[in-house]
C-alpha cells in the first residue's frame, strides 16, 4: 500500500483460498484489459469471460495471454459450457479448454435443464483435468430453490470435485441469491451457511450494496464474484473499511 494506517483488516495473501475477487470480463478490449491490469492486477484473483462472450470476442487468444502473463486464472462463463452440452458437444468443450490451455472451468445449469446427477458427472470428469467451479441457482427468476435444495446441491457438487461453488445472481445481481430489487435473500444465505463452509462459496455480488452486506456478514475475506471490471479497487476499499459503507465496521476490532 502507499502509506500506513492502523486498524486495517488483514487480507489473505495471493494465491488465496478465501478473500477471492472474481471479476467478470464482459468484452473488454485488449487496451482496456491492459489498463485494468495496470491498476488492479494485485486485487484480482480470477477472471470469468462472461457467459459466451469468448465465442465472439475477436482477439481471444491475445486476451487470455494478457491474463496469463499477469498470473491471473481465466475461465469461460458457465453459459458456454451449457451451450456445448445442449448441442451434444461436451468433448468439443474439453478440446476447447485444451486449445487455450485453461486451467479452470465452470459447470453450470442456469439456462438448461440438466439432471443434477448428470451435472455432478460433468464436474467429476472435468475435475480430473482442470480446477472446477460450479454454479448453483437458476437464471430464471421464477425458478426459486428452497434453502435445503441449495445446500444439497452445493454439497453434492463439492463432493463431486468442485473447488468452489458459486451462488448465482447473474451479472445484474437480481436473481438467485437476490430478489429482483437486488436485495439479499438473507434467510437463504444464513441457512446455507449452517451447512456449507463460507470459504467454499463464491457469492456473485455485482452491486455495491450486496458486497457490503456480505463483507459485514463474513468479513474482509469473503469470496465475491461477478465484480465489474471498474469496481475492483472500490471493492478492495470496502473490504478494508476505507469507504463509507464499512468505515466504522472494522475500527477497534481485533
Amino acid at each position: 500500500m502507499n502509506y500506513h494506517l492502523n486498524q486495517i483488516p488483514e487480507r489473505t495473501v495471493q494465491p488465496r483460498q478465501s478473500g477471492l475477487t472474481m471479476v467478470m470480463d464482459k468484452g473488454l478490449s485488449l487496451r482496456e484489459t491492459e489498463d485494468m491490469l495496470s491498476t488492479s492486477q494485485s486485487f484480482i484473483d480470477i477472471v470469468k469471460l462472461g457467459w459466451a462472450t469468448s465465442y465472439v470476442f475477436p482477439k481471444l487468444e491475445e486476451k487470455i495471454a494478457l491474463y496469463t502473463s499477469a498470473n491471473i486464472p481465466v475461465y469461460f462463463g458457465g453459459t458456454l459450457f451449457e451451450a456445448f452440452v445442449a448441442r451434444d458437444q461436451y468433448e468439443d468443450y474439453k478440446r476447447l479448454l485444451d486449445k487455450y490451455q485453461l486451467r479452470f472451468a465452470e459447470v453450470s445449469d442456469g439456462s438448461i435443464d440438466l439432471p443434477h446427477p448428470v451435472k455432478c458427472e460433468y464436474i467429476r470428469d472435468l475435475a480430473q483435468h482442470v480446477t472446477v467451479l460450479s454454479e448453483v441457482g437458476s437464471k430464471d427468476a421464477d425458478k426459486i430453490y428452497a434453502p435445503y435444495q441449495w445446500i444439497e446441491l452445493m454439497q453434492a457438487e463439492l463432493d463431486a470435485g468442485s473447488w468452489k461453488v458459486i451462488g448465482e445472481s447473474r451479472e445484474a445481481g437480481n436473481v438467485g441469491l437476490f430478489r429482483a430489487t437486488g436485495e439479499v435473500r438473507q434467510g437463504l444465505v444464513q441457512e446455507i451457511l449452517t451447512k456449507i463452509s463460507w470459504e467454499k462459496i463464491i457469492w456473485e455480488a455485482p452491486q455495491k450494496s450486496q458486497q457490503v452486506w456480505f463483507i459485514k456478514l463474513l468479513g474482509s475475506n469473503v469470496n465475491l464474484g461477478n465484480i465489474p471490471t471498474n469496481e475492483v479497487i472500490p471493492l478492495e476499499t470496502i473490504r478494508l473499511g476505507l469507504r463509507g459503507d464499512t468505515f466504522s465496521f472494522f475500527l477497534n476490532k481485533k
